[in-house]
């Protein structure tokens, strides 16, 4: 088989920042196909996170409603506004989008969509930010190492399913859009990428307070994911052993398995059980 022809650096490329997480996506196939699985119309209004030199919004710009652009950088920001200054539909917010909440962005962040290659030391805060809140936006389509993919992705049962897994499965269904070579990167990552499409329940399965005491369980779960279940039940929760087992029976779940033999229902019928012993009618 040949080598596969790398692509050329763009002439108008800036110097990427390292401290930042930054590699710009030049290969337009890929873009398009991105974009694609955001599936943007033109009542939508769509948030894309991290835009950098604009290789997703120059395929979004002028065929949504509204598309808020949020940039860390200064100079990418001030690159943004410059080139996009004549649509209208286009807006530019130097922040750290950590830092901005989507009520800021729009008045209905149940319909906004939200898009991004987003640097991927941050892949986490940024994943959580956006699903540890009500209400939720309707699709989000990131760019992540594939890595970070494979664990949203993972099914119960396999060494890498966790924490992240369950987050994520109980409240989203989570679908691999495309696999991303790193020479579709300048500068060239050194790792492997991956787009995860990840759209929210609705309604959401969970009340506020269920997915409160989900994230709980999951934390202890997962910090010792070597113990079996209803050891660390009787630690995090301070159960005896009675109790953990009539836990157990409760949720419909043999304890004496470890935590990632469990799907996401079943940590979620966990966490209820545990929610409505703490917090007993009356």
């Amino acid at each position: 088989m040949p080598p596969r022809k790398q692509l050329p650096y763009p002439d108008d490329l800036p110097r990427a920042k390292r401290a930042l997480g930054q590699n710009f996506l030049i290969d337009p196939n890929i873009q398009r196909k991105i974009v694609a699985a955001l599936d943007p119309g033109p009542d939508d209004e769509v948030l894309e996170i991290g835009p950098g030199v604009g290789a997703l919004t120059k395929h979004l710009a002028g065929t949504v409603r509204r598309l808020v652009l949020v940039e860390l950088d200064n100079d990418l920001a001030a690159r943004l506004r410059a080139e996009f200054a004549g649509e209208p539909s286009v807006e530019v917010i130097n922040e750290d989008f950590l830092d901005v909440p989507l009520e800021r962005i729009t008045t209905d962040p149940a319909r906004l969509k939200v898009i991004g290659n987003i640097p991927y030391n941050i892949t986490t805060p940024i994943l959580f930010s956006l699903l540890e809140r009500r209400p939720r936006p309707a699709v989000i389509v990131l760019m992540v190492q594939r890595e970070v993919a494979d664990r949203i992705l993972e099914k119960a049962g396999t060494k890498t399913y966790g924490a992240l897994a369950v987050g994520v499965q109980a409240v989203a269904d989570a679908t691999r859009v495309l696999n991303v070579s790193r020479e579709a990167f300048r500068p060239v990552p050194d790792v492997m990428s991956s787009v995860v499409k990840i759209v929210p329940h609705d309604p959401p399965r969970l009340a506020p307070d269920e997915e409160g005491a989900l994230r709980e369980l999951t934390r202890a779960a997962f910090q010792q994911r070597r113990k079996q279940f209803q050891r660390i039940l009787r630690d995090a929760y301070d159960l005896t052993p009675d109790e953990a087992g009539a836990v157990g029976r409760a949720a419909g779940m043999d304890l004496v398995q470890r935590p990632e033999t469990f799907s996401a229902l079943k940590f979620i019928d966990l966490a209820r059980v545990l929610r409505d012993r703490s917090n007993p009618p009356g």
